[in-house]
Protein backbone atom coordinates (compact mmCIF):
# COMPACT_ATOMS: atom_id res chain seq x y z
CA UNK A 1 0.00 0.00 0.00
CA UNK A 2 1.20 3.27 -0.88
CA UNK A 3 2.09 5.72 1.99
CA UNK A 4 1.24 9.10 1.29
CA UNK A 5 2.05 12.39 3.50
CA UNK A 6 0.09 15.60 3.71
CA UNK A 7 0.78 18.62 5.53
CA UNK A 8 -1.25 21.67 6.60
CA UNK A 9 -3.97 23.27 8.74
CA UNK A 10 -7.56 21.47 9.36
CA UNK A 11 -10.12 23.74 10.60
CA UNK A 12 -13.13 23.92 12.22
CA UNK A 13 -15.86 24.69 9.87
CA UNK A 14 -19.29 26.76 10.52
CA UNK A 15 -21.41 26.36 8.57
CA UNK A 16 -25.21 27.52 8.73
CA UNK A 17 -28.24 25.21 7.32
CA UNK A 18 -28.96 24.45 3.86
CA UNK A 19 -28.56 27.61 1.60
CA UNK A 20 -29.41 29.91 4.92
CA UNK A 21 -27.23 32.89 5.42
CA UNK A 22 -25.14 33.02 8.26
CA UNK A 23 -26.82 33.60 12.01
CA UNK A 24 -30.28 33.78 9.57
CA UNK A 25 -31.20 31.34 12.55
CA UNK A 26 -29.43 30.44 15.72
CA UNK A 27 -27.99 27.51 14.55
CA UNK A 28 -24.40 26.22 12.80
CA UNK A 29 -23.21 22.72 11.70
CA UNK A 30 -19.82 22.18 12.77
CA UNK A 31 -17.92 19.80 10.61
CA UNK A 32 -13.63 20.20 9.89
CA UNK A 33 -12.20 20.89 6.88
CA UNK A 34 -8.89 22.49 5.31
CA UNK A 35 -6.72 21.85 2.05
CA UNK A 36 -4.22 19.21 2.43
CA UNK A 37 -7.06 17.47 5.30
CA UNK A 38 -9.37 17.14 2.87
CA UNK A 39 -6.95 15.62 0.38
CA UNK A 40 -5.77 12.86 3.31
CA UNK A 41 -9.33 11.72 3.39
CA UNK A 42 -9.95 11.23 -0.21
CA UNK A 43 -6.43 9.02 -0.44
CA UNK A 44 -7.71 7.73 2.74
CA UNK A 45 -11.27 6.35 0.71
CA UNK A 46 -9.57 5.46 -1.83
CA UNK A 47 -7.92 3.10 -0.11
CA UNK A 48 -4.20 4.68 0.46
CA UNK A 49 -2.40 4.50 3.19
CA UNK A 50 -2.83 8.31 4.11
CA UNK A 51 -1.27 10.16 6.83
CA UNK A 52 -1.68 13.97 7.87
CA UNK A 53 0.57 16.30 9.61
CA UNK A 54 -0.68 19.09 11.66
CA UNK A 55 -0.55 20.38 15.42
CA UNK A 56 -4.12 20.64 16.83
CA UNK A 57 -4.50 22.35 20.60
CA UNK A 58 -4.81 20.13 23.41
CA UNK A 59 -7.79 20.44 24.29
CA UNK A 60 -11.50 18.95 23.17
CA UNK A 61 -11.41 21.11 20.09
CA UNK A 62 -8.25 19.53 18.44
CA UNK A 63 -9.24 15.92 19.86
CA UNK A 64 -12.36 16.17 18.04
CA UNK A 65 -10.29 17.21 15.13
CA UNK A 66 -8.39 14.05 15.09
CA UNK A 67 -11.23 11.78 15.74
CA UNK A 68 -12.90 13.30 12.85
CA UNK A 69 -9.82 12.18 10.67
CA UNK A 70 -9.22 8.91 12.40
CA UNK A 71 -13.09 8.23 11.52
CA UNK A 72 -12.15 8.96 7.47
CA UNK A 73 -9.59 6.19 8.02
CA UNK A 74 -6.51 9.10 8.23
CA UNK A 75 -3.40 8.11 9.98
CA UNK A 76 -3.06 10.91 12.68
CA UNK A 77 0.04 9.83 14.20
CA UNK A 78 1.95 12.71 12.99
CA UNK A 79 -0.10 14.78 14.75
CA UNK A 80 1.43 17.12 17.21
CA UNK A 81 -0.52 18.82 20.00
CA UNK A 82 -0.03 22.25 21.40
CA UNK A 83 -0.59 25.89 20.93
CA UNK A 84 -3.93 28.24 22.11
CA UNK A 85 -5.96 27.22 19.42
CA UNK A 86 -7.98 25.36 16.23
CA UNK A 87 -8.86 28.05 13.36
CA UNK A 88 -12.08 28.29 12.46
CA UNK A 89 -13.78 29.40 9.48
CA UNK A 90 -17.31 30.53 8.63
CA UNK A 91 -18.59 28.95 5.26
CA UNK A 92 -22.17 30.17 3.86
CA UNK A 93 -23.43 28.31 0.74
CA UNK A 94 -24.16 30.44 -2.09
CA UNK A 95 -27.46 29.46 -4.11
CA UNK A 96 -28.37 30.88 -8.29
CA UNK A 97 -27.10 34.07 -8.73
CA UNK A 98 -25.89 34.78 -4.92
CA UNK A 99 -22.37 34.23 -4.26
CA UNK A 100 -20.93 31.74 -1.38
CA UNK A 101 -19.01 33.40 0.91
CA UNK A 102 -16.27 32.29 3.71
CA UNK A 103 -15.12 34.52 6.77
CA UNK A 104 -12.20 33.38 8.17
CA UNK A 105 -10.99 33.56 11.85
CA UNK A 106 -7.72 31.44 11.91
CA UNK A 107 -5.10 34.30 13.45
CA UNK A 108 -3.06 32.74 16.08
CA UNK A 109 -3.96 29.41 15.64
CA UNK A 110 -1.93 26.40 16.72
CA UNK A 111 0.03 25.51 12.89
CA UNK A 112 0.27 28.87 12.06
CA UNK A 113 2.30 29.55 15.49
CA UNK A 114 4.47 26.70 15.19
CA UNK A 115 8.12 27.52 15.03
CA UNK A 116 10.45 25.50 11.77
CA UNK A 117 11.86 22.78 12.59
CA UNK A 118 9.02 21.50 14.82
CA UNK A 119 8.72 18.76 13.13
CA UNK A 120 10.67 15.52 12.50
CA UNK A 121 10.55 15.38 8.48
CA UNK A 122 12.70 12.49 7.79
CA UNK A 123 11.14 10.37 9.93
CA UNK A 124 8.07 11.84 9.14
CA UNK A 125 8.52 11.03 5.48
CA UNK A 126 10.33 7.63 5.86
CA UNK A 127 9.24 5.53 3.18
CA UNK A 128 6.39 7.79 1.72
CA UNK A 129 5.84 7.57 -2.04
CA UNK A 130 4.28 11.21 -2.17
CA UNK A 131 3.81 14.01 -0.30
CA UNK A 132 1.14 16.50 -0.80
CA UNK A 133 0.89 20.39 0.26
CA UNK A 134 -0.58 23.81 -1.01
CA UNK A 135 -0.39 27.30 -1.16
CA UNK A 136 -2.43 27.73 1.97
CA UNK A 137 -0.07 26.19 4.72
CA UNK A 138 3.09 28.85 3.98
CA UNK A 139 0.44 31.85 3.49
CA UNK A 140 -0.19 31.33 7.26
CA UNK A 141 3.16 33.04 8.30
CA UNK A 142 7.11 32.88 8.06
CA UNK A 143 7.17 30.00 10.16
CA UNK A 144 4.57 27.94 8.03
CA UNK A 145 6.56 28.71 5.00
CA UNK A 146 9.67 27.98 6.35
CA UNK A 147 8.40 24.50 7.87
CA UNK A 148 6.64 23.94 4.44
CA UNK A 149 9.85 24.22 2.48
CA UNK A 150 11.61 21.99 5.12
CA UNK A 151 8.83 19.31 4.36
CA UNK A 152 9.22 19.92 0.89
CA UNK A 153 12.98 19.14 1.37
CA UNK A 154 13.11 16.21 3.08
CA UNK A 155 10.27 14.75 0.46
CA UNK A 156 12.74 15.01 -2.11
CA UNK A 157 15.37 13.53 0.14
CA UNK A 158 13.10 10.67 0.91
CA UNK A 159 12.82 10.14 -2.75
CA UNK A 160 8.84 11.10 -2.29
CA UNK A 161 7.48 12.48 -5.42
CA UNK A 162 5.67 16.34 -4.41
CA UNK A 163 2.80 17.68 -5.57
CA UNK A 164 1.85 21.65 -4.68
CA UNK A 165 -1.63 22.74 -5.02
CA UNK A 166 -1.16 26.75 -5.58
CA UNK A 167 -4.41 27.49 -3.55
CA UNK A 168 -4.18 31.18 -3.77
CA UNK A 169 -5.97 32.51 -0.97
CA UNK A 170 -6.08 36.38 -1.68
CA UNK A 171 -7.34 37.20 2.70
CA UNK A 172 -4.57 35.40 3.49
CA UNK A 173 -1.69 37.26 1.87
CA UNK A 174 -1.14 39.44 -1.05
CA UNK A 175 -0.16 38.51 -4.85
CA UNK A 176 3.36 40.05 -4.34
CA UNK A 177 3.68 38.12 -1.32
CA UNK A 178 2.79 34.84 -2.59
CA UNK A 179 5.23 34.89 -5.49
CA UNK A 180 8.00 35.44 -3.10
CA UNK A 181 7.48 32.48 -1.20
CA UNK A 182 5.38 29.84 -4.35
CA UNK A 183 7.78 30.63 -7.20
CA UNK A 184 10.43 28.95 -5.11
CA UNK A 185 8.73 26.11 -3.41
CA UNK A 186 6.78 25.61 -6.97
CA UNK A 187 9.95 24.72 -8.74
CA UNK A 188 10.78 22.11 -5.84
CA UNK A 189 7.64 20.68 -6.95
CA UNK A 190 7.06 16.92 -9.10
CA UNK A 191 3.40 18.09 -10.23
CA UNK A 192 1.73 21.47 -10.05
CA UNK A 193 -1.87 21.74 -9.62
CA UNK A 194 -3.69 25.52 -10.04
CA UNK A 195 -6.28 27.74 -11.81
CA UNK A 196 -6.12 30.16 -13.90
CA UNK A 197 -6.08 32.75 -10.78
CA UNK A 198 -3.56 30.71 -8.50
CA UNK A 199 -1.49 30.71 -11.64
CA UNK A 200 -1.53 34.54 -12.31
CA UNK A 201 -1.19 35.04 -8.00
CA UNK A 202 1.15 32.65 -7.29
CA UNK A 203 3.25 32.69 -9.95
CA UNK A 204 3.29 35.95 -11.89
CA UNK A 205 1.89 33.93 -15.02
CA UNK A 206 -1.26 35.09 -17.17
CA UNK A 207 -3.77 32.52 -19.13
CA UNK A 208 -4.47 35.15 -22.26
CA UNK A 209 -8.02 34.95 -23.00
CA UNK A 210 -9.58 33.39 -19.60
CA UNK A 211 -12.48 35.06 -18.30
CA UNK A 212 -13.80 32.88 -15.45
CA UNK A 213 -17.15 35.20 -15.05
CA UNK A 214 -18.22 34.75 -18.66
CA UNK A 215 -18.77 30.95 -17.63
CA UNK A 216 -16.69 29.95 -21.04
CA UNK A 217 -13.20 28.54 -20.94
CA UNK A 218 -11.64 27.31 -23.80
CA UNK A 219 -9.20 24.65 -22.58
CA UNK A 220 -6.54 25.15 -25.55
CA UNK A 221 -5.99 28.54 -24.10
CA UNK A 222 -4.61 27.01 -21.04
CA UNK A 223 -1.88 25.21 -23.05
CA UNK A 224 0.67 28.08 -23.37
CA UNK A 225 0.96 28.60 -19.77
CA UNK A 226 1.16 25.59 -18.97
CA UNK A 227 4.15 25.15 -21.12
CA UNK A 228 6.19 28.27 -19.84
CA UNK A 229 5.17 27.33 -15.98
CA UNK A 230 7.13 23.93 -16.92
CA UNK A 231 9.73 25.06 -18.63
CA UNK A 232 10.50 28.08 -16.50
CA UNK A 233 9.94 25.93 -13.31
CA UNK A 234 11.49 22.22 -14.28
CA UNK A 235 8.38 20.38 -13.56
CA UNK A 236 6.86 17.68 -14.44
CA UNK A 237 3.27 18.18 -14.78
CA UNK A 238 0.57 21.11 -14.24
CA UNK A 239 -2.78 20.52 -13.75
CA UNK A 240 -4.99 23.01 -14.16
CA UNK A 241 -8.70 22.84 -13.10
CA UNK A 242 -11.69 25.07 -15.65
CA UNK A 243 -14.44 25.94 -13.59
CA UNK A 244 -16.81 27.58 -15.51
CA UNK A 245 -19.18 29.60 -13.23
CA UNK A 246 -22.33 29.79 -14.56
CA UNK A 247 -24.07 30.47 -11.18
CA UNK A 248 -23.21 29.24 -8.13
CA UNK A 249 -25.78 26.36 -8.47
CA UNK A 250 -24.37 25.21 -11.55
CA UNK A 251 -21.33 25.00 -12.89
CA UNK A 252 -18.89 23.69 -15.90
CA UNK A 253 -16.20 21.40 -14.34
CA UNK A 254 -13.15 20.21 -16.60
CA UNK A 255 -9.32 20.06 -16.45
CA UNK A 256 -5.93 19.64 -18.01
CA UNK A 257 -2.86 18.10 -17.60
CA UNK A 258 0.36 19.00 -19.10
CA UNK A 259 3.03 16.47 -19.72
CA UNK A 260 6.47 17.74 -19.76
CA UNK A 261 8.18 14.35 -21.04
CA UNK A 262 5.45 13.50 -23.47
CA UNK A 263 5.22 17.35 -24.77
CA UNK A 264 1.51 16.75 -24.61
CA UNK A 265 -1.40 17.97 -23.39
CA UNK A 266 -4.22 16.06 -21.79
CA UNK A 267 -7.89 17.34 -21.96
CA UNK A 268 -10.31 15.67 -19.46
CA UNK A 269 -14.17 15.77 -20.08
CA UNK A 270 -16.14 18.32 -18.85
CA UNK A 271 -18.84 17.57 -16.21
CA UNK A 272 -21.97 20.03 -15.59
CA UNK A 273 -22.32 20.07 -12.25
CA UNK A 274 -25.06 20.90 -10.05
CA UNK A 275 -23.35 22.09 -7.21
CA UNK A 276 -24.28 21.05 -3.71
CA UNK A 277 -21.05 22.39 -1.36
CA UNK A 278 -18.17 22.97 -3.74
CA UNK A 279 -15.86 23.41 -1.02
CA UNK A 280 -13.26 20.67 -1.13
CA UNK A 281 -13.69 20.60 -5.02
CA UNK A 282 -10.26 21.36 -6.17
CA UNK A 283 -8.56 19.20 -3.02
CA UNK A 284 -11.00 16.29 -4.00
CA UNK A 285 -9.16 17.10 -7.82
CA UNK A 286 -5.45 16.91 -6.69
CA UNK A 287 -5.91 13.76 -4.66
CA UNK A 288 -7.36 12.35 -7.53
CA UNK A 289 -4.27 13.08 -9.52
CA UNK A 290 -2.11 12.08 -6.64
CA UNK A 291 -3.99 8.76 -6.75
CA UNK A 292 -3.66 8.25 -9.97
CA UNK A 293 -0.42 8.73 -10.56
CA UNK A 294 0.62 7.43 -7.49
CA UNK A 295 -0.82 3.96 -8.52
CA UNK A 296 0.25 3.74 -12.22
CA UNK A 297 -2.33 5.12 -14.12
CA UNK A 298 -1.03 6.69 -17.24
CA UNK A 299 -1.47 10.36 -16.77
CA UNK A 300 -4.47 11.03 -19.18
CA UNK A 301 -6.41 8.28 -17.10
CA UNK A 302 -5.17 10.11 -13.78
CA UNK A 303 -6.54 13.28 -15.33
CA UNK A 304 -10.41 11.57 -15.77
CA UNK A 305 -10.26 9.74 -12.66
CA UNK A 306 -9.24 13.24 -10.75
CA UNK A 307 -12.21 15.67 -12.27
CA UNK A 308 -14.59 12.72 -11.99
CA UNK A 309 -13.43 12.81 -8.30
CA UNK A 310 -13.99 16.06 -8.12
CA UNK A 311 -17.34 16.42 -9.85
CA UNK A 312 -18.59 14.07 -7.38
CA UNK A 313 -16.75 15.72 -4.67
CA UNK A 314 -19.37 19.10 -5.42
CA UNK A 315 -22.30 17.22 -4.59
CA UNK A 316 -21.71 16.05 -0.85
CA UNK A 317 -21.97 18.41 2.04
CA UNK A 318 -18.78 19.03 4.15
CA UNK A 319 -15.45 19.52 2.94
CA UNK A 320 -14.61 15.43 2.90
CA UNK A 321 -15.29 13.50 -0.36
CA UNK A 322 -16.73 10.39 0.72
CA UNK A 323 -16.65 8.49 -2.12
CA UNK A 324 -14.73 5.22 -3.51
CA UNK A 325 -12.87 4.14 -6.23
CA UNK A 326 -15.39 2.36 -8.00
CA UNK A 327 -17.89 5.34 -8.17
CA UNK A 328 -15.06 7.39 -9.22
CA UNK A 329 -14.19 4.80 -11.97
CA UNK A 330 -17.85 4.34 -12.74
CA UNK A 331 -18.10 8.45 -13.71
CA UNK A 332 -14.94 8.34 -15.14
CA UNK A 333 -15.91 5.54 -17.42
CA UNK A 334 -18.95 7.59 -18.70
CA UNK A 335 -21.99 6.43 -16.35
CA UNK A 336 -23.13 10.09 -15.28
CA UNK A 337 -26.82 8.71 -15.01
CA UNK A 338 -27.52 8.91 -11.61
CA UNK A 339 -29.71 6.29 -11.54
CA UNK A 340 -30.77 4.73 -8.11
CA UNK A 341 -28.68 1.69 -7.39
CA UNK A 342 -30.84 -1.47 -6.14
Amino acid sequence: MKKIVTFGEIMLRLSPPGFERLFQSPVLSATFGGGEANVAVSLAHFGLDSRYVTRVPANAVGDAAIAALRAEGVNVDGVLRGGERLGIYFAETGASQRAGNVIYDRAGSSIAGTKAGTFDWPRLLEGAAWFHVTGITPALGTDAAETTKQAVEAARAAGARVSLDLNYRRKLWTEREAQAVMRPLAARAHVLVANEEDLQACLGYEVRGADVTSGELDPAAYRETAVRVARDLGVEAVAITLRESRSASRNGWSAVLWETSAASLHESPRYDVTLVDRIGGGDSFAAGLVFGLVTGRPPEEALRFAVAASALKQTIPGDFNRVSVAEVDRLAAGDGSGRVRR
